[in-house]
């Protein structure tokens, strides 16, 4: 039963990051603010004369994931307040539950979501792994897992600063969100709005 709550808390304190990245993935292929849809390495090399990070890490995508969580952490936070469910999420627990702290709160998400996906696409480069394609191997495996994992890392994080734990306790709510992403990575697969499932 406790894991049971633990989990509930753990869902309700990242619907905001899960909801903004299914509604990032829709804004990222539309048409609006194409001048964005530029590669935040602006299609520069590093050192080994590969690309740092490669197209698909766009300032597009890096804007939407901002803005989208400021945006739904303001809407689910209006929405947790009216139904007397603050006390279900790890960050209104022990802070305001106002429009404005939700606005950079959110916007701090949003941002270590995207800025934390970056690693990953530069190591992904070093070792020849093409934008958007699987690796070999045990290396497929290990990236599998990565390319869900990197931003949830970011984003519990940011929660970690709103509500200490330990480091085990943020181990297992990565793992959480990481298998999470990858359940929605293959629903939105199955919806077409992904060329790949993982």
């Amino acid at each position: 039963m406790e894991f049971g709550k633990t989990l509930l808390l753990m869902y309700a304190t990242l619907l905001t990051p899960i909801v903004a990245g299914v509604i990032n993935s829709l804004w990222c292929k539309s048409n609006y603010l194409l001048n964005f849809k530029r590669p935040i390495d602006a299609g520069k090399n590093f050192r080994d004369g590969k690309r740092i990070f490669g197209d698909h890490k766009t300032w597009k995508g890096l804007l939407g994931y901002v803005v989208l969580n400021a945006i739904f952490m303001v809407l689910f936070g209006i929405l947790f307040d009216l139904l007397n469910w603050n006390q279900y999420s790890y960050i209104w627990q022990n802070h305001a539950n106002t429009p404005l702290f939700n606005i950079w709160v959110g916007a701090l998400i949003g941002l270590a979501y995207a800025v934390f996906e970056l690693p990953n696409s530069f190591l992904k480069r070093r070792l020849d792994i093409k934008p958007g394609k699987s690796a070999h191997g045990f290396t497929k495996y290990f990236f599998t897992f990565l390319d869900q994992a990197d931003s949830v890392f970011g984003v519990c994080l940011v929660v970690c600063i709103f509500y200490p734990m330990s480091i085990g306790f943020y181990l297992l709510y990565v793992l959480v969100g990481s298998v999470t992403h990858i359940i929605f990575n293959v629903l939105l697969y199955l919806a077409g709005l992904r060329k790949n499932m993982f």
